[in-house]
């Protein structure tokens, strides 16, 4: 299936991209949920603007669709400054991220998506841009050869990662404020969905709101993306209003189970079991098996699989658990359910299974 008719992706589809900006939040106010990292901004915020400061260099990491540009948008509005928006992938040579930081205006905001693909080449000019507002570069060759600094405006960065485990120390400890954003409850996704329902003109009772902000994976984007195809049956199915029945049988249709799960989570479930025994089996084969990316298994579908209980990390690989079998309903034969205590055992001892 085409990655824009997925439901469970690890990137921006066509559809977020048409409904995002109108649905995003323009304030902290409007901003539901991370409540600690909201509180700890709003300080730093107005500390910084009480000073007529920048405010320091900011990382957000967390899983895909937590708010993390839409927190950037935020930043700059609160702080009265110019976003800029780039990516790691996009800046590949050094002088492009000369031209971008040169043209930054004082107090601007520089936000850079998925910063732990930057090359280690524009990393290290990035070094003194951010520390000294300020670009070290050698003019000449040979003995003839000069350093020259060229200063800038001081600036705002906010990086943004889904990986933060691949950043480089030396770039991490140069963000003074570091924020990692969790995922949503049900109770704060009825909110963002309520909120997004008004935006976009549909009516939604409380029960099929419910229903969506239970399969919604503790993620706004995968909320709002839900709502907005759920719309559609809506009004072609329905009388224009989201009732329960008609989120459930949309979503039935979706595929999407009453945990959230898609097809490529329960094809995940299902080759560790089916094929593998239960496990342990190393992501590499999972991927092969599967179809789907190394990247995209690790950063997309293991967390929530993680956090449900339905799957362990293991030196050897990973493991499907009792959970898992039960929610797709495959006999377990009493020596596996032996085998996999230990893992609870271990578990509850201190060991962490959880690793890669």
């Amino acid at each position: 299936m085409a990655e824009d008719n997925r439901f469970i992706t690890s990137t921006k589809n066509s559809s977020d991209l048409e409904i995002e900006n109108s649905l995003r939040p323009r304030s902290m106010e409007e901003y539901v949920g991370q409540e600690k990292i909201k509180q700890t901004l709003e300080v730093y915020i107005k500390a910084a603007k009480k000073r007529n400061d920048t405010l320091d260099h900011v990382l957000l990491y967390g899983p895909p669709g937590l708010g993390k540009t839409t927190l950037s948008h935020i930043i700059a509005n609160e702080m009265g400054s110019q976003l800029k928006i780039t990516s790691g992938p996009a800046i590949e040579h050094a002088a492009d991220l000369a031209a971008i930081v040169t043209n930054l205006n004082k107090g601007d905001v520089l936000f850079i998506d998925e910063i732990h693909r930057l090359n280690k080449s524009v990393e290290e000019i990035l070094y003194p841009a951010m520390e000294d507002f300020a670009l070290d570069f050698i003019v000449g060759k040979g003995p003839s050869a000069k350093n020259m600094r060229l200063k800038i405006q001081p600036f705002t960065l906010i990086g943004a990662t889904t990986r933060a485990g691949m950043i480089t120390g030396p770039l991490r400890d140069r963000f003074g404020v570091i924020c990692r954003l969790e995922l949503y409850t049900p109770k704060e996704l009825m909110i963002i969905i309520k909120r997004s329902s008004k935006i976009l003109n549909i009516e939604i009772d409380d029960d099929a709101c419910l229903c969506l902000a239970s399969r919604s994976r503790g993620t706004p984007r995968l909320a709002n993306r839900l709502l907005k195809r759920v719309r559609d049956f809506a009004e072609v199915i329905g009388e224009g209003k989201i009732t329960k029945s008609i989120a459930e049988k949309s979503l039935k249709l979706m595929e999407i189970d009453e945990l959230g799960l898609d097809f490529v989570d329960r094809r995940i479930l299902e080759s560790i079991i089916k094929k593998f025994g239960g496990g342990p089996v190393g992501l590499d084969t999972l991927s092969a098996t599967t179809g789907e990316d190394n990247a995209t298994i690790e950063d997309v579908y293991e967390p929530y699989l993680l956090q449900l209980g339905f799957i362990a990390r293991t030196p050897r690989g990973r493991v499907a658990l009792e959970k898992a079998y039960k929610h797709l309903k495959i006999d377990i034969s009493d020596e596996k359910k032996k085998m996999l205590e230990i893992y609870k055992t271990e578990e509850n001892n201190g060991q962490n299974w959880y690793v890669k």
